[in-house]
């Protein structure tokens, strides 16, 4: 795995102040507890078929963010996909949504946020959409944007930031 610069999103926000905060309402849950990189989305209601799609391709260090409604009903993450996205070279997943096999996700190379756990699985009807704009916890997130998170909460610059 390779080291990347330390995220210190207070600090970020105090260099950068036109950086857009998320609204404080996930928790950490895989192995990195800080990370970064270019935005890709998904949009999805209890159904992960695209989240599994997307997580199967190529991340190269992209930030997968998930509008999965913020459902509390069941999990879009679980340990078998979040091994493929750390294999496949994603930096981490922001699930507006729940996520489960928690303790399996903290051992693994990947930055993941969400909204709590759930042991139910989702259903798989192939629905979604990949790569639109999706909006949640006051911000608006698009393709092209960076993403920034750590244990202080998550930021969205247009560009990417100089990380001290």
């Amino acid at each position: 795995m390779t080291t990347t610069p330390y995220v210190v999103t207070p600090d970020l926000c105090d260099q950068y102040p036109e950086v857009k905060v998320l609204e404080p309402m996930f928790a950490n849950f895989g192995g990195v507890d800080h990370f970064y990189g270019p935005i890709r989305t998904v949009k999805c209601f209890e159904d992960n078929s695209m989240v599994k799609q997307a997580l199967a391709e190529p991340g190269e260090g992209a930030i997968l963010v998930v509008d999965a409604g913020g459902s509390h009903r069941c999990a879009m993450l679980g340990d078998m996909l979040a091994e493929q996205a750390a294999k496949n070279g994603w930096a981490g997943v922001i699930m507006y949504g729940c996520v489960r096999d928690v303790d399996i996700l903290a051992t693994l190379p990947l930055g993941v946020q969400a909204l709590g756990s759930h042991p139910r699985r989702s259903e798989k009807h192939g629905e979604g959409q990949r790569d639109v704009a999706v909006t949640f916890a006051g911000v608006t997130l698009q393709v092209g944007q960076w993403l920034y998170a750590d244990n202080n909460g998550i930021i969205v610059a247009e560009q990417p930031l100089k990380l001290s």
